[in-house]
């Protein structure tokens, strides 16, 4: 009879220990499942930060003062260049009216030729009249040299006139070509920079919006990411039941082979294994209830992130230009439209420069024609003070001087002329002065900085881009690095394949082993009362008290159970948990 009842007592054993090492294999597969997806989420949480800051950078880039201010100054240029056509017809007008001017001024000078080559002539009749008079030879031939004196002044004053004319044709020329070229280029230019400020404004906008919407969903997975690792604390109670299970079967073993365990016959310790193989059933089965039930969340909610990482890469291929969007950079574009312009730019500053030379050479040009004018006069006073000795002297000699002096009287009428031609010539000076101060005006010293504005423009224009390039890059390979983690994470966290079987297994064998009925051990309640309280003082939640209360009722000598550590415990502490 004794016999009987060790041999299924020996296999109980058996079945013990064969069950504890089948749980320490689930025991060690929970762990480093769990470990493993932590470190995952850690790291999925690690590559969402990154992300995030990129999406800062690129809101921070969009938002650059600076890049507003080039658009502003872009504006600006393109209504500069809008102006450069009338700009250039008044400068085509200005030089039209220098040119009249000149020209008027030339009639004046040619009188003045033309009287000094009759003063010429009378002076030498004068010198060949008075050839037989001793004392009009160094006369004659001092008047003469008066008169080639003041022509010298007269054709160095032509001169002048000429060289302004020269540049005046090669400046309306050359403008010419530009108005033409201005009327053929700048409306396009001007426009396209128009579209492409426009664009880029737009375009930015459309960037900022969908900045905002990766960054949302990124902050949602974030957060998903938050609370999965929290739920991981479910891998840490699944670990801990089952080591509990495990100190169950221990204890009894220990019980067994103690004093109290010795003291019960063969029957007894049948009917208190049959009670602890129910008892330990019912706590693998409900902890793979609540592991089925939480695991099946956190995976659920892994599987929401594959809807969430599509959305980002979507949106990620937008803002990096792979949709099709226009190169996906409409500053490029606008280099080209502002390149466009800075060679009109050129043109400009060579027009501006040009129109200066003239400006400044025809205000030079007035200067000198009014210093060689007070050198006509005084030749023309010099002439006719001559004359006028020459005819008294003519008067005194009498009918021998009478020819000299017609002579020299006509020298005193011609050198008259010469103010007549002096006073219009210095009557037209101003309005010399004021024609070359309309061809190249003060405001038109913007030509210059319109070129630098244009390049300063590119420059900032070309920065901008290669910043928003490269923080689309960084996204770009942030949003991949997120897409991988995730897609690894899935992998990594599907604990219901494999581990779930594992557990449930577990369960089933102990259940198979348990057996439908549970023993009364009733009368054994004062002797296994000492194994009860070790067991009860290893469990660490309600439920697994509350199960093995319904399966070993409390005794008169059971110690009351401690209260619920887990309660005590702290957010920071069950998330330490969930990683182990």
């Amino acid at each position: 009879m004794a016999h009987a009842l060790v041999s299924p007592n020996a296999a109980a054993y058996t079945s013990g220990r064969d069950i504890s090492q089948t749980l320490e294999s689930a025991r060690g597969q929970v762990e480093e499942r769990f470990l493993e997806g932590g470190t995952v989420l850690l790291s999925v949480m690690d590559v969402l930060n990154r992300l995030l800051n990129s999406l800062e950078s690129v809101t921070t880039t969009l938002d650059n003062k600076d890049a507003s201010d080039t658009s502003a100054d872009l504006r600006a240029t393109v209504e500069s260049l809008t102006a450069l056509p009338v700009t250039e017809e008044n400068r085509q007008q200005a030089l039209v009216s220098l040119a009249h001017t000149g020209r008027e001024l030339r009639k004046h000078v040619s009188d003045m030729q033309e009287t000094m080559r009759y003063l010429r002539t009378f002076a030498v009749t004068v010198k060949i009249t008075g050839a037989g008079l001793a004392e009009f030879a160094g006369f004659a031939q001092e008047i003469l040299e008066r008169i080639y004196s003041g022509t010298d002044e007269v054709n160095r004053f032509a001169t002048h006139l000429d060289s302004l004319d020269k540049e005046v044709k090669l400046a309306t020329s050359f403008g010419a070509s530009v108005s033409k070229g201005y009327a053929d280029t700048v409306p396009a230019v001007a426009g396209a920079l128009r579209d492409d400020a426009a664009k880029i404004a737009e375009h930015r906008k459309d960037l900022g919006v969908i900045a905002r919407e990766v960054g949302a969903i990124a902050r949602a997975v974030q957060s998903k990411v938050a609370s999965t690792l929290s739920a991981l604390q479910i891998g840490d109670i699944t670990r801990q039941r089952i080591e509990h299970v495990q100190a169950t079967f221990s204890l009894l073993e220990d019980f067994f082979a103690g004093e109290d365990g010795a003291s019960l016959d063969a029957g007894a310790r049948q009917r208190l294994q049959n009670v602890i193989h129910h008892l330990t059933a019912a706590q693998m089965s409900d902890m793979c209830a609540n592991f089925q039930r939480d695991s099946e969340n956190v995976v659920k909610t892994i599987a929401s992130f594959d809807h969430d990482m599509r959305e980002i890469l979507k949106l990620r291929d937008q803002m990096s230009g792979q949709s099709g969007e226009a190169g996906g950079n409409f500053m490029r574009a606008l280099e080209s439209s502002v390149s466009a312009a800075h060679e009109i730019v050129k043109q400009v500053d060579t027009a501006s420069r040009q129109a200066d030379q003239v400006s400044q050479s025809t205000i030079g040009t007035a200067a000198k024609l009014s210093e060689a004018i007070g050198n006509i006069r005084a030749v023309k006073t010099d002439i006719h003070y001559m004359a006028l000795n020459t005819n008294l002297r003519c008067s005194r000699l009498g009918e021998e001087g009478k020819s000299i002096n017609v002579v020299t009287a006509e020298l005193r009428i011609f050198a008259g002329k010469l103010d007549d031609s002096a006073d219009a010539i210095v009557n037209g000076l101003p309005a010399l002065e004021a024609a070359a101060g309309r061809v190249a005006p003060a405001t038109d010293a913007g030509a210059g900085s319109l070129g630098e504005s244009l390049t300063s423009a590119v420059g900032n224009i070309r920065s901008a881009a290669n910043v928003m390039e490269n923080e689309l890059k960084v996204l770009a390979e942030n949003g991949r690095e997120v897409a991988t983690k995730i897609s690894l994470l899935i992998g990594k966290l599907d604990f219901q394949h494999d581990l779930g079987e594992v557990l449930a297994g577990c369960a089933d064998l102990l259940e198979g082993v348990a057996g439908t009925e549970v023993a009364d051990i009733s009368d054994l309640a004062e002797t296994i009362a000492p194994l009860d309280r070790k067991i009860f003082k290893h469990y660490t939640m309600v439920q697994e008290r509350n199960i093995h209360r319904d399966i070993i009722p409390a005794s008169e000598d059971t110690t009351p159970a401690p209260a619920e550590t887990a309660k005590a415990e702290n957010d920071e502490d069950l998330f330490a948990d969930a990683l182990f």
